[in-house]
């Protein structure tokens, strides 16, 4: 059977054309512009904004509003003072498994750059999270994330000192923080409750990630427990919206069917 409108599968219907058959003129130079980026491959430079505007018939700001759309759900890259053509993006499982591991699986080399590891008395909603009494002494560490040394995410662990004594001297921050409690002090993951949402970063992620301040991120809020069900970490990792999407498997049986696969430090 033929999908309606020539359209695959999954495809926005018609291509987003409403039904009275008007589109605005960006949207059409942006149809025409995933055409060309198609044709041209992962990392082709784009040609000079003068010539598209006069390939596709419509002015240099048009030209604009269509080249920023496709920017920002990641299909285009900007490179120097040039764009190139992006390629697809990272698809992450939501599930109780390393930022390392799920990078790998998609044959990007994982990395990360460490902004800060400090220690701090737990603030009470933290402490509750962490099962912890009020003061208690929990790291907080904060990491760039790398996907072939590209920045793409920045992520914040809060974990109990008692947990993990030896962090600041032990943990190479660049490294799997998972693979550290399962190697070196034997903690194993049991479940997790996450919350995933779009945000903007604040002008200091913005800067740390190297993104403009207008990218719609991709936020999600993890509270991880071990295997005894009692709380290990909290996470706050935040993720370049046109370099990340999520993936889950949903099983049968009602609210409680549902199977989370994600990524975590």
């Amino acid at each position: 059977m033929e999908f309606p409108y020539g359209q695959d599968p999954g495809a926005p219907v018609r291509s987003g054309i409403p039904e009275h058959g008007r589109i605005p003129k960006y949207y059409a130079a942006k149809v025409d512009l995933a055409a060309l980026l198609e044709e041209l491959g992962e990392g082709e430079p784009l040609p000079a904004e003068r010539e598209l505007a006069l390939r596709f018939e419509v002015s240099r700001e048009t030209l604009r509003q269509a080249l920023r759309e496709l920017v920002l759900e990641g299909r285009l890259r900007r490179m120097g003072r040039g764009t190139v053509v992006a390629g697809p993006k990272m698809a992450q499982p939501l599930s109780l498994a390393s930022y390392t591991e799920g990078v790998r699986r998609q044959g990007r080399r994982p990395g990360r750059h460490l902004v800060s590891l400090d220690r701090f008395p737990a603030p009470p909603a933290l402490a509750r999270d962490l099962g912890l009494a009020a003061g208690d002494a929990v790291w907080h560490m904060e990491r760039v994330l790398l996907a072939d040394d590209e920045r793409v995410g920045l992520e914040s662990t809060y974990v109990a000192v008692s947990r993990v004594p030896d962090l600041a001297a032990d943990f190479e921050p660049d490294s799997s923080f998972y693979a550290y409690l399962r190697e070196r002090l034997g903690v194993a993951f049991g479940d997790a409750d996450e919350r995933l949402e779009t945000v903007l970063a604040t002008p200091r992620e913005a800067l740390l990630i190297g993104t403009p301040g207008a990218l719609p991120m991709l936020l999600i809020h993890r509270l991880s427990r071990d295997t005894e069900g009692r709380p290990l970490e909290r996470v706050r990792s935040l993720y370049r919206g046109d370099r990340f999407s999520f993936t889950t498997h949903l099983g049968g049986g009602g609210a409680g069917g549902a199977r989370g696969r994600g990524d975590g430090p």
